[in-house]
């Protein structure tokens, strides 16, 4: 069985190019492991259309849905490899043959394993501060990170609240100006594990730390840094990346430098908000149809 597109990646960019891909009528397998960083999310608030906000999976399931009513197929399994020949291989021993590839495999979060943290993420713990600094204005907050990428973030978080605590959770090294502007900011430092998020729902009510400390907290952040983007089969064939593992696009078409591959979503080096994974989906699967019909 041969298909016109394989798409790696059932989250947010790849769902979005199989839509398209659909309504242009070729023949799509779309491959998720269901493990995307958008079923983590329990809501994302700035997303047009959703003044309530949208939680990551509801909308995955909706874009599923979409596709498979234009004719995609889908498949939940985990690829294991990608031969030059455009042969893609699962885990379950399943060989298929495509014309074309799409990477929008995403990153994989490093997170700790703190109990409540996956409960609360979207709706009072954050990763992001431009989708959701707003979210904690006039909030006490929270952020819990690892040294200089912990105390960059708390700083910035200054835009929008007062009252910020850094937990260096595992204790990394901070530069003496990087506590210069700590001090600056007024951002009170705590050198401890986060050992429990308190929630209700979802919803933060206090952090408790090493020593059975308990902090009464209304929001939190996340910043460890070190996330694994999902490229290494992509760069296994020969696609280029960048020194932190991103795949290197041409901007306009979204193809990769090699002939017949492209790449859209957390993959390729931008914003990470899901709007941009959302539009270079589409935008990857315009020029992914122009090269099927040899109108490029």
């Amino acid at each position: 069985m041969s298909y016109d597109c394989v798409i790696i990646g059932g989250g947010i960019a790849g769902l979005q190019a199989g839509i398209m891909l659909g309504r242009y009528q070729h023949r799509v397998l779309l491959i998720d492991s269901g493990k995307g960083r958008s079923n983590l999310c329990r809501k994302y608030n700035n997303i047009i259309g959703f003044p309530d906000g949208v939680s990551g999976p509801d909308l995955r399931h909706a874009g599923v849905k979409q596709a498979r009513s234009f004719g995609v197929e889908t498949l939940e399994s985990k690829v294991v490899d990608v031969h030059s020949n455009f042969i893609i291989e699962t885990a379950e021993g399943r060989s298929i043959d495509t014309q074309t590839v799409l990477f929008a495999t995403g990153i994989e979060e490093n997170f700790p394993s703190i109990p409540g943290m996956k409960e609360c993420l979207g709706l009072s713990i954050y990763v992001c501060p431009d989708c959701d600094g707003y979210e904690i204005i006039g909030q006490k907050t929270a952020v819990i990170g690892s040294g200089e990428t912990g105390a960059e973030l708390a700083i910035a978080l200054k835009d929008w609240s007062e009252e910020i605590i850094f937990f260096n959770h595992g204790g990394a090294p901070v530069s003496l100006e990087m506590q210069g502007k700590l001090r600056d900011r007024r951002i009170l430092v705590q050198q401890t594990e986060v050992d429990r998020f308190v929630h209700n729902g979802g919803l933060l009510e206090a952090i408790e730390t090493a020593g059975n400390h308990r902090w009464d907290m209304d929001k939190a952040f996340l910043a460890f840094g070190r996330n694994r983007v999902q490229s290494d089969l992509a760069v296994k064939i020969g696609a280029e990346a960048t020194d932190k593992g991103h795949l290197i696009v041409n901007p306009r078409t979204k193809m990769t430098n090699i002939d017949g591959i492209w790449a859209a979503g957390d993959v390729v080096d931008h914003t990470q908000f899901v709007t941009t994974a959302m539009g270079e989906g589409a935008q990857a699967a315009v020029w992914i149809h122009k090269w099927l019909k040899g109108t490029r």
